[in-house]
């Protein structure tokens, strides 16, 4: 995707519908990209605003006692949200820079707390830890399987606006945007990886099956800091939905104005972007299954924007020479991201069906009924 920003000389692909509409010709690349992209984008949101509530939900936890009032997950998923109504209203990805900056710090944080915290409750619990599968029939064991294939698709699935941020950095003959961006890109996986891999084996070292779906939700040593911990998670999230949100505003207002002829002003912003934030925090109020809608959303649309369209894309626009190390390559990784793409959404979505069962809608949610 970095590379193929620039590849048609004097051309940028800004915007990942421009660059499968180059590819797959006007219509239909964008029938194929914008309703995978908008799904990505609108699925994030939802996820978002769950861990933006199950966290403020944590926090109050533990920074209350006995006498605090219990307060339920939808309610705090309705805080997170009216934070969001008002961070939609900045103009364009220049505005949410600082935010964004903000938000990989906190990640790295947080993720540093998880991890030290879990390896000292390994070293100071005594208790036995069972490490065996929570499923107990083959068929269960199987979606489960699925389902965490779909949650690490999801991990690794940043592609979706890279055009769009690439977009923002300059670019001459000289100096092309690719440059930097590469450095940014392999930073960014880099923390990625180092962030994820060590919490996720510090966790389940520590607490074996019974661990939650966010590990900052069963830690509970020491108190302080992991309210702090699940307030950085918060500010974390309130950037990453800012942007992942503001493609799914500029798609909103662009065919509003141009397809219904409205006037591309404040009223027109404010009210779009109020009714989208609206309807991510309902449908994430409604469901609020962070592990499941991670495992779902990964394999059924992540799978296609992140892991082969992109390869279908460089194959038809570079053409490389048949069964070179760059066309073996491509067509590597989009078996596997089709493989994907019809396997994880089956173990996300049979977990959704089975909580939506014993749910009560609008209700408390603590994840795991272990």
């Amino acid at each position: 995707m970095v590379e193929m920003h620039e590849m048609v000389p004097g051309k940028r692909f800004d915007r990942y519908h421009e660059l499968g509409q180059h590819a797959f010709g006007e219509k239909l690349g964008l029938w194929i990209v914008v309703p995978q992209q908008l799904v990505v984008e609108v699925g994030l949101n939802i996820v978002y605003m769950v861990t933006g509530g199950q966290s403020l939900q944590k926090f109050h936890e533990m920074v209350c006692d006995e006498r605090c009032k219990n307060i339920k997950l939808p309610y705090f998923i309705m805080i997170f949200a009216s934070v969001q109504f008002v961070l939609s209203q900045l103009p364009n990805f220049h505005s949410i820079s600082s935010i964004s900056l903000i938000a990989a710090v906190m990640s790295v944080s947080y993720s540093t707390i998880a991890f030290v915290a879990s390896a000292d409750h390994h070293r100071t619990n005594s208790a036995e830890v069972d490490y065996s599968l929570r499923a107990t029939t083959t068929p269960g064991k199987v979606f489960d399987f699925l389902g965490g294939l779909g949650d690490v698709a999801f991990t690794y699935a940043g592609h979706n606006v890279v055009l769009e941020i690439q977009a923002t950095i300059p670019s001459t003959p000289d100096k092309p945007s690719k440059k930097p961006m590469w450095k940014g890109v392999v930073v960014a996986y880099i923390i990625i990886a180092a962030c994820y891999f060590p919490v996720a084996l510090a966790g389940y070292w520590a607490f074996g099956n019974l661990v939650d779906e966010n590990i900052l939700i069963t830690l509970e040593k020491p108190r302080w800091l992991i309210a702090v911990a699940n307030m950085m998670v918060v500010v974390h999230v309130v950037g990453s939905y800012q942007v992942y949100a503001m493609p799914v505003f500029d798609m909103i207002e662009t065919v509003l104005v141009r397809k219904f002829w409205f006037t591309p002003d404040l009223r027109l912003r404010m009210i779009s972007r109020t009714v989208y934030v609206a309807f991510t925090m309902f449908v994430a109020m409604t469901f609020p299954f962070f592990s499941e809608l991670l495992s779902f959303f990964g394999g059924f649309a992540f799978a296609p924007t992140s892991y082969f369209l992109p390869c279908i894309m460089w194959l038809i626009i570079c053409k490389p020479k048949r069964f070179s190390l760059s066309w073996f390559t491509n067509w590597t990784c989009i078996f596997i991201g089709v493989s994907l793409m019809i396997l994880a959404p089956i173990g996300g979505l049979r977990q959704i069906i089975l909580k939506v069962k014993t749910y009560k809608f609008y209700q408390d949610y603590h994840g795991l009924s272990h």
